[in-house]
């Protein structure tokens, strides 16, 4: 990522927020839980760095580098920086109403460079033409609770050409129609939708007991098992592709309208260029009657709000919602930002 592009998504959309949760949770709403966390965009130190040269390349202007060293309390001299040292570049703390089951900040490896931190990362579901194939499904939970949740135990009806093994973990999850492509015809794909992990404690023929070691949302009867895949909560930042269009399809929710931290998924993937650690702007275009020729015109488009691309599939992605200055929709156009 060249620092032109760097600098771009520093300051051109409020900064980047990298959710990094800590360790303490309050009770709100079931199944969520008020989250304080810090949030930040942050850069790994390279051999030969220095704060002036830091501030001069995200900020334009060597002479802030005092607030970069103020931001920064874990750097006692501000002329010695090491490689491999995380420098915080913006810093906010706030709450934010989120799943139970978010998941604390890990160790960051040193020597990387600009990336953002998204805590949550597999809790969010994805969009794919074909559907992920199941190793069985929850059939029973013990005590027949009405809602299950973290620490439960559940029942899970083994698929006949899949094996459940004792002290591995599996994806929880429930697949949904995002909504229909008007101009092709048909679905996007099949939305998978997220509710949980669980940890097989005992197999036997058939079926399989495990406990549910993680909820992010209320899990069901019926919901589907498959393989754990752990994600990477680090996402490297890249460039975005020249000169794309495309739209909101759905929000994970399915929601009316959504905004900020939320997330959603467009109708470009991996066919199109689309990578995670990618930047696209929200955007409104109107028109207008020209009154000269009676004919209609298409006016300046009007950027109000970012998102990043999470993951990718063959013809959707995954994003995050980091900054909106007003409601989003199904349907919403993005484009790559401007070069």
């Amino acid at each position: 990522m060249n620092d032109k592009t760097i600098y771009r998504v520093c300051l051109g959309v409020a900064i980047l927020f990298a959710v990094i949760l800590l360790p303490f949770l309050t009770s709100a709403d079931e199944g969520q839980s008020v989250v304080k966390y810090e949030s930040g965009f942050y850069y790994t130190v390279e051999k030969g760095d220095t704060l002036w040269e830091i501030s001069d390349r995200f900020f334009r202007s060597p002479l802030l580098w005092p607030d970069l060293w103020s931001e920064n309390k874990q750097i006692k001299n501000p002329h010695r920086i090491w490689p491999g040292e995380r420098i915080s570049l913006f810093h906010h703390i706030g709450e934010k109403s989120l799943p139970t089951e978010e998941m604390q900040e890990k160790v960051i490896p040193k020597k990387e460079g600009a990336y953002y931190y998204y805590a949550g990362i597999d809790a969010v579901g994805f969009v794919r033409q074909v559907p992920l194939k199941p190793w069985g499904s929850i059939f029973k939970v013990v005590d027949n609770k009405t809602i299950i949740s973290q620490g439960d135990r559940v029942f899970i009806w083994q698929a006949e050409d899949g094996s459940l093994s004792v002290g591995e973990k599996y994806t929880v999850f429930r697949t949904l129609k995002p909504s229909r492509d008007k101009k092709k015809g048909g679905n996007f794909g099949i939305q998978h939708y997220l509710t949980g992990i669980v940890e097989v404690i005992e197999s036997n023929p058939g079926f399989a007991l495990a406990r549910v070691i993680q909820s992010f949302r209320a899990i069901e009867i019926n919901d589907l098992v498959a393989p754990f895949e752990k994600r990477s909560s680090k996402i490297p930042l890249t460039d975005s592709m020249k000169g794309l269009y495309g739209k909101i399809i759905v929000s994970e929710e399915h929601e009316v309208d959504f905004g900020d931290y939320s997330i959603a998924f467009i109708d470009k993937g991996d066919e199109d260029g689309v990578r995670p650690g990618q930047l696209y702007h929200l955007f409104e275009q109107e028109t207008s009657i020209d009154p000269k020729t009676n004919l209609e015109v298409s006016l300046t488009p009007l950027d109000f709000g970012s998102m990043l691309v999470l993951f990718t599939e063959k013809a959707a992605a995954t994003v995050l919602i980091i900054q909106s200055d007003k409601s989003v929709y199904p349907g919403a156009k993005f484009r790559s930002p401007l070069q």
